[in-house]
């Protein structure tokens, strides 16, 4: 089989206006299934560190590179392993897509995530000092064999990249967004993950009750959609990628915006603030193309043998290991 490579080469500099599609109640419309994946990775790599765009060539590179790592994780696995799934088959890996610039985030200007806070890092080290799994973790227990180690997203409470914000991950990398009078709903297609945002000004939550996905609210800026989402746990991450999760999100306010750029474009812009966590705001920006298909389900743990295996299998070791006091 033979793979096309080709790198996503669209960039938002070239697309700044907003098209004036509306839906019947005349607000902009934005709906449709769309697609976030891409090999761009969040921060930007040291090799182009003093640049803020790539040329098509570079993208290109970077896309195809990225994309033979990932398809060389389908090597047959060592004997007495049994792998995982294959990353052509079943990931968005196998499509080879990168934009010119060269990081999602954009702000600070050095495309990297601020520093920490001196507490939430005393509080990280504390905790893997202790050796324990916070449960907010996103993620979290690759490879461990223990149930209090499985994170939220094993748990399918979370998806491993819907967010909020949405980042590219290895697969299902597609939102579906809907609109009526007053309303937006978001569906993320990993985890089935959905949110309801009022558009008619009504409060926040109030402080003290807390959802896994927060109190999302959003407005118009003039074509652009502006939502803002606070009232999160304390059991997931200030923020999250696919494979790690950093402080706690309880006083993190999320300000995201959606414009659509074209026919088949919406530029996706985030901003985190949370100054228990983070020394200072950061913020991304992608596009999101139009696909060409719906939105399928995510069963998530249906048929899922193979976490019942992995702790049972554990459990049964432990029994056998005459060495355990």
């Amino acid at each position: 089989m033979v793979l096309v490579c080709v790198a996503l080469t669209h960039t938002l500099a070239a697309a700044q206006t907003p098209t004036e599609h509306r839906t019947p109640w005349g607000d902009p419309d934005l709906q449709g299934v769309w697609d976030y994946w891409t090999f761009t990775p969040l921060e930007r790599p040291d090799e182009f560190a003093d640049r803020d765009q790539l040329t098509a060539e570079e993208a290109a590179v970077v896309a195809q590179r990225s994309n033979a790592a990932a398809l060389g994780q389908d090597a047959p696995p060592p004997p007495g392993e049994v792998g995982g799934y294959s990353q052509e088959v079943w990931t968005d890996r196998a499509r080879a897509t990168a934009l010119r610039q060269p990081s999602l985030l954009v702000d600070p200007s050095h495309g990297k995530l601020p520093a920490m806070t001196a507490a939430a890092q005393a509080r990280a080290t504390a905790e893997a000092a202790a050796g324990g799994y916070p449960v907010r973790l996103r993620v979290g227990g690759i490879n461990e064999d223990r149930p209090e180690a499985r994170g939220t997203a094993e748990r399918c409470l979370l998806g491993f990249s819907t967010g909020p914000p949405m980042l590219p991950g290895g697969y299902n990398n597609n939102v579906q967004l809907f609109q009526s009078p007053g309303w937006v709903v978001l569906l993320n297609e990993m985890v089935h993950d959905v949110r309801i945002i009022p558009i008619d000004g009504r409060d926040a939550l109030p402080a003290d009750l807390d959802q896994w996905l927060g109190s999302s609210r959003g407005h118009w800026d003039g074509s652009t959609l502006v939502v803002e989402t606070t009232n999160f746990t304390n059991r997931t991450g200030s923020f999250n990628t696919s494979f790690v999760s950093w402080g706690s999100a309880e006083h993190l306010t999320l300000t995201e915006r959606f414009t659509r750029l074209a026919d088949d474009t919406l530029r996706y812009e985030f901003t985190v603030n949370d100054p228990n966590t983070w020394t200072q705001t950061f913020s991304g920006e992608f596009p999101m193309l139009l696909a060409d298909q719906p939105l399928y389900e995510y069963a998530c743990h249906e048929g899922n043998y193979g976490m019942q295996n992995l702790l049972s299998g554990a459990r049964a070791a432990e029994r056998d290991d005459t060495t355990q006091p």
